[in-house]
This record gives C-alpha cells, sequence and structure tokens, in this order.
C-alpha cells in the first residue's frame, strides 16, 4: 500500500486540536498550560500560555503569562511568543516581551514536530539556566499588559 519511508503529514486544524485537547487535559506537574483565547476563532490562532516560575530560581512561584500566536503556516513555522508579564530573561526583546528566535534555539531550528507545549517547556528550563536563574527581576505586580507592536506605533503617532 504505502511506500517505505513515506510519513503521513497532519493538517494544521487537526495538528492545533490535538494541542487544544492536550492544553485542556493538563501537561505533567501543572506548572505549564496553555490554551485558545477565544473559543470562536476558527484558524485557532492565538493561544495564551501560563509558565509557574520554577524553584531554585530568582523566578520561583511566579506566574508568567504568554500570548503565543500561530500564523496560517504553523506547525510548518513557529509561531510567535511574547511574555506578557515582565520578565527579564536573555533571549527576550526587553521592551516587547518578544521571545526572539535568534536567542531562543527552539524557534531558530523549529522542527514540524515541536509544539507550543514544547515551546512553553523550554522556556520554563531557560529559566532555571544559569544565565537566567538568578538575573533582577521586575518587581512582583508589575505585570501591566505589553503594548502590541501597532499600539507601540500608534502611541508614537498621537504623541
Amino acid at each position: 500500500m504505502g511506500t517505505e519511508g513515506s510519513s503521513v503529514v497532519v493538517p494544521r486544524s487537526f495538528r492545533l486540536l490535538e494541542e487544544l485537547e492536550r492544553g485542556e487535559k493538563g501537561i505533567g506537574d501543572g506548572t505549564v498550560s496553555y490554551g485558545m483565547d477565544n473559543a470562536d476563532d476558527i484558524y485557532m490562532q492565538s493561544w495564551t500560555g501560563t509558565i509557574i516560575g520554577p524553584p531554585n530560581t530568582v523566578h520561583e512561584g511566579r506566574i508568567y503569562q504568554l500570548k503565543l500566536f500561530c500564523g496560517k503556516d504553523y506547525p510548518d513555522n513557529p509561531p510567535s511568543v511574547r511574555f506578557q508579564t515582565r520578565i527579564n530573561m536573555t533571549c527576550l526583546n526587553q521592551e516587547t516581551g518578544v521571545v526572539e528566535p535568534s536567542l531562543f534555539p527552539m524557534l531558530a531550528n523549529w522542527q514540524r514536530e515541536y509544539t507550543m507545549e514544547d515551546i512553553l517547556t523550554q522556556l520554563k528550563k531557560e529559566m532555571m539556566s544559569p544565565q537566567n536563574r538568578k538575573l533582577v527581576q521586575p518587581p512582583e505586580g508589575n505585570d501591566e499588559a505589553r503594548l502590541e507592536q501597532k499600539g507601540l506605533a500608534l502611541k508614537c503617532c498621537i504623541v
């Protein structure tokens, strides 16, 4: 029937439904979670992730909210990832909270098999890395939502 070595490519919508189901069930020890922002989003593009800071780091006990945006080319290309909660990490643009692909190998070397869960889990591991585990963090309660990129441009135009 099939040829040896051939693989089935799961359609984007099926893949995202699988990820949604996994996210709703909870992941591992519960310190990483994610779900859709809007159940009416038929393209399943906008997601929210949560990471609870790992123990024995400056992140311990803190709750970090992230936005993940899966474009129409996901999972062939990675989602864009942005921390909404202020955090100091070496793989982020400190102004926008965007996880910079050039500074975060999982996004730079994206593979179709990777998932949003993998990204959140890897970001949690990054919090535990020697370069991030002791970085001075913004004060807690400083969780004002970061401006969207278009919001920054709009603000510049008005001022």
